[in-house]
């Protein structure tokens, strides 16, 4: 019994370990409002370290250092814009978990899509082509006389060989 009990336990742990934030008790910022602000911001902001992490979830302490300074920004009153704005400015486009669409970018953003356009387009033709003959159609079914005449002869002769005797 104490064994199933452990075992429950120990499950709850791992279920409600992505639940947990990096977030410190230190970081977090009085006025609720600002805190949440601060929080979507977090949530899209990459950590430099983890890479595929945002700094709300890192427990790198370059995570921790962009945690507070988008904190700091936030209560000098700049908007979420300025904030993206500066970060962007000081570690550049790849600090965003979702680049902006501009002429950087865009390759990004239409690489996707250029490429089922373009396997969608392959596959149309693929079967397009694959569903018609190749050249003339009764010049391809139509046999010569000649021909004609050499098949009659051999059936003829297949013939008189499966007679029994």
């Amino acid at each position: 019994m104490t064994r199933i009990v452990a075992s429950l336990i120990a499950v709850m742990f791992l279920l409600a370990a992505p639940l947990a934030h990096a977030v410190q008790p230190d970081e977090i910022m009085k006025d609720p409002a600002q805190e949440g602000r601060a929080r979507n911001l977090s949530k899209e902001l990459r950590c430099m370290v983890c890479q595929n992490q945002s700094i709300d979830d890192s427990d790198a302490p370059l995570a921790r250092d962009l945690r507070l300074l988008v904190r700091e920004r936030i209560a000098t009153g700049e908007s979420d814009k300025q904030v993206l704005d500066f970060l962007v400015a000081r570690y550049g486009e790849f600090v965003l978990l979702k680049p902006r669409l501009n002429l950087h970018t865009l390759l990004l953003w239409l690489l996707t899509p250029l490429v089922l356009i373009g396997g969608g387009f392959a596959l149309w033709w693929h079967n397009r082509r694959r569903g018609r003959p190749a050249g003339d159609d009764d010049a391809v079914m139509q046999l010569t006389a000649e021909e004609e005449a050499r098949i009659e002869r051999l059936i003829a002769k297949e013939t008189v060989q499966d007679k029994p005797v």
